[in-house]
């Protein structure tokens, strides 16, 4: 193998790995737990071994190494630092520092980013939104996260804190708390636990296989959850105006029954000049991390579509 790339997408019970060629095509693709003990002291550590042996299995000189894009779950700093990962037991950790020690490659080499900037990043180089200059991705599964990308570049944000639609404060009349400590947020009720509180079903996948069967009761749960994740889909159409939306996470997994109700209340919803606007499913499913972590190294090295930036 010549020119490589690592694209490392850490997830709460997982870290998935990619490794590419330098036209970023999928060579290895292969998963390590997520030790998270000790407040997440491991995670590094482990990413770095998995690394390392990979570059001694495979004869990969660290020269020939482009980079290594990592998606993590928590918001990142201007300077780089990862601003609290409650999921990973970390505070603040400043990732490309440390991990660049443990490899020897200079932490210039080590690229990171918001997961869910990241999974969306991976859409619009390889997935649903290959061809789209703009992109708003929604990952609906344990919580509904978001990822901006305007014209082939992700959206952080100040605080690092742009495109969480999952905590639009667009619901009403509910008496518990989000877990980011607010009460009203879209998450509450359009995530994969909030789906099967509604419905009072075990979890969201029984919610939705007893409302395609046609449990009319569980219909309208999926009917509500549709109109909220509309809502704020609206809401962040008026602010940027994507050219797509991607659904993607695991409730994504309904498919059109799911689409159509989202499309319908979106219409009904958004701006006029935005009502048009194409809302369909990921393509790349659980790779999309690493795609996206791929082109967080490649950068201006090839534009976002794999054509020189002159064309």
């Amino acid at each position: 193998m010549s020119k490589t790339i690592f694209g490392i997408d850490i997830g709460g019970s997982t870290i998935k790995c990619g490794v590419f060629d330098g036209d970023a095509e999928l060579v290895i693709k292969e998963e390590i737990p997520t030790r998270t003990q000790e407040n997440g002291k491991y995670i590094l550590v482990d990413i770095a071994q998995y690394i390392i042996k990979t570059i001694e299995k495979n004869a990969i000189q660290i020269s020939d190494i482009l980079g290594i894009g990592i998606g993590i779950p928590g918001a990142i700093r201007n300077d780089g630092a990862v601003n609290k990962c409650v999921n990973l037991g970390w505070g603040v950790v400043y990732v490309a520092d440390e991990l660049s020690k443990m490899i020897n490659v200079s932490k210039d080499c080590i690229h990171i980013a918001n997961d869910a900037n990241v999974a969306a990043l991976g859409e619009f180089f390889k997935g649903s939104g290959k061809g789209y200059h703009s992109i708003m991705m929604l990952t609906i599964g344990t919580g509904v996260g978001g990822g901006l990308i305007l014209d082939g570049h992700i959206v952080n944000g100040f605080h690092g804190a742009a495109a969480e639609i999952g905590h639009l404060p667009v619901v009403e009349g509910l008496d518990y708390a989000c877990s980011c400590g607010n009460t009203g947020c879209l998450e509450q009720v359009a995530s994969a636990s909030g789906i099967a509180r509604l419905a009072g079903t075990n979890n969201a996948k029984e919610a939705f296989d007893k409302a395609i069967a046609g449990d009319k009761a569980m219909d309208a749960v999926i009917e509500n959850v549709s109109k909220y994740l509309a809502k704020g889909m609206a809401c962040i159409a008026g602010v940027v105006d994507p050219e797509c939306f991607i659904i993607g996470g695991g409730v994504s997994a309904a498919g059109e029954y799911f689409l159509q109700k989202i499309r319908k209340y979106y219409q009904m919803f958004a701006f006029h000049a935005s009502k048009d606007t194409t809302i369909v499913k990921a393509l790349l499913e659980n790779d999309a991390g690493i795609y996206g972590a791929a082109k967080l190294v490649l950068g201006d090295l090839q534009s976002v579509h794999g054509e020189s930036e002159n064309d």
